[in-house]
């Protein structure tokens, strides 16, 4: 799977609520970093996240714009859904991927466009 392919089958697989399908992307000792939590390190801890862990209830990603270079990517875009907690969120990201030659994920880091100062 070429890697801009993984990345947009990744988040169909994330707004379609595919938790051992997304994970598989990743490779078993992956590291995700997310504002607000601990890295998350390995699939266990990937597949805790996204079942239990995740504020999210459900939403869809609109992405503007992925660059990939060698073994890294570069994603922008925006979130549109629903928390848990039953509020709704819009707002914007950019995700940060590293790949494996072999070309699962081997780290993503998320940023999230919000006012804190």
């Amino acid at each position: 799977m070429e890697r801009e392919d993984r990345i947009r089958r990744y988040y169909e697989l994330v707004d379609g609520g595919d938790v051992p399908g997304l994970v598989e992307l990743f490779a078993p000792d992956a590291v995700y970093r997310r504002p607000g939590y601990d890295p998350l390190v390995g699939r266990e801890a990937l597949t805790r996240f996204y079942r239990d862990q995740r504020v999210i209830k459900d939403g869809c990603h609109s992405l503007s714009e992925v660059v990939v270079q060698g073994n890294a990517a570069a994603v922008h875009g925006t979130f549109v859904g629903t928390l848990k907690d039953g509020r709704g969120v819009t707002l914007r990201f950019a995700d940060f991927f590293r790949f494996a030659n072999g070309g699962p994920f081997t780290s993503r880091d998320t940023f999230f466009f919000v006012q804190l100062v």
